[in-house]
């Protein structure tokens, strides 16, 4: 059956109008929504138990946005494999602005590269809104090394393939990790000693039964000044203000030697992009707050800040950085 021109538009332009309206309706709410943020609380999930180093840099970030956001901005603890129980539960939110994540690099630069099957993309279900910490490592060995910097240290390890061995954390950590890339860049053979946390490890660096460690400068730092441990470098490009009179690995003769832990602010995927940019500025404003720059660089922590395409591409960069040397050191995948 033929319909004439005039029927056919009595039948769909009343059809059209209704779809108008409603894709009308739903841009109103949508600009209503995003105006009036944030209009409650906000929700920022910490992967981690309360009381640990994520736990209290989070907390330090949540005040200080509060107090530009006006309103609140809630801790909440989700911890378990390795962050991912936290991260998902943000990929899988409603996205509204009102519930955030503070990643880790541990979580979201290490996890995709490591872990096989998780529940979620990290990629495609997260949405960055900027870095806000960066924490460099500390390249400390023990006093019986015969090595006072990082040549001598090198010139060692080469002239004894397989005596020299270095701790960390646990298999797929950043300690464990930033090791096996030194390995590689220095182009010698050390030994990885895997142990159940940072804490379980210093009772045999201090004794010498094992030869050295990658760990956060805040942990490594009072090694140091004790005299149990001597370091011989930081893990990033610039010298930290928490140690300068530290030497770069960079600068010492490794000039590609780059790692640190970091954390930013995500939130998930479809968050409008006002929201996203509201957020990315109250990142980047937090870092302007002498207070809290003080409190953080107490932590032996940097402060930093980044738009979220920066960081969207740091993080991308850290996931294929971290896949390499999996797969060059041979490290199997976790299921």
């Amino acid at each position: 059956m033929r319909l004439s021109a005039a029927r056919l538009a009595r039948l769909v332009l009343p059809a059209l109008a209704v779809a108008a309206a409603a894709l009308g309706a739903a841009s109103w709410r949508a600009t209503a929504q995003v105006s009036s943020y944030p209009d409650r609380p906000v929700t920022m999930v910490v992967t981690f138990p309360a009381g640990g180093a994520s736990d209290v840099l989070a907390r330090a970030v949540a005040a200080a946005m509060a107090r530009d956001l006006g309103k609140q901005v809630v801790v909440e603890n989700r911890a378990g494999a390795g962050g991912h129980i936290g991260a998902e539960s943000v990929a899988h939110a409603a996205p509204d602005g009102y519930t955030l994540l503070f990643g880790t690099n541990g979580t979201l630069g290490i996890g995709p590269a490591l872990y096989k099957n998780l529940r979620y993309d990290p990629a495609r279900d997260l949405a960055p809104i900027g870095i806000l910490h960066k924490l460099p490592l500390m390249l400390i060995v023990n006093p019986s090394v015969p090595a006072k910097n990082l040549r001598e240290l090198i010139d060692y390890a080469r002239a004894n393939p397989g005596k020299l061995s270095f701790a960390s954390a646990g298999v797929g950590t950043a300690s464990h990790l930033a090791g096996e890339l030194f390995k590689e860049q220095a182009k010698i053979d050390i030994l990885h000693v895997p142990y159940k946390g940072d804490g379980a490890t210093f009772p045999d660096l201090l004794a010498g039964r094992v030869s050295m460690m990658m760990e956060t400068i805040p942990t490594a730092l009072p090694l140091v000044k004790s005299g149990g441990m001597r370091a011989i470098g930081v893990t990033v490009k610039e010298r930290s203000p928490s140690a300068p009179d530290i030497p770069t690995l960079a600068e010492s003769g490794l000039p590609d030697f780059d790692v640190s832990a970091w954390t930013g602010l995500f939130a998930p995927a479809g968050t409008p992009r006002p929201i996203i940019a509201r957020l990315n500025a109250e990142t980047v404003s937090i870092t302007r707050d002498k207070a809290y720059e003080s409190l953080i660089q107490s932590m032996g922590t940097d402060v930093a800040s980044s738009s979220p395409e920066a960081f969207g591409k740091f993080v991308r960069d850290d996931v294929a950085r971290w896949r390499q040397v999996i797969q060059r050191a041979g490290i199997p995948q976790i299921n």
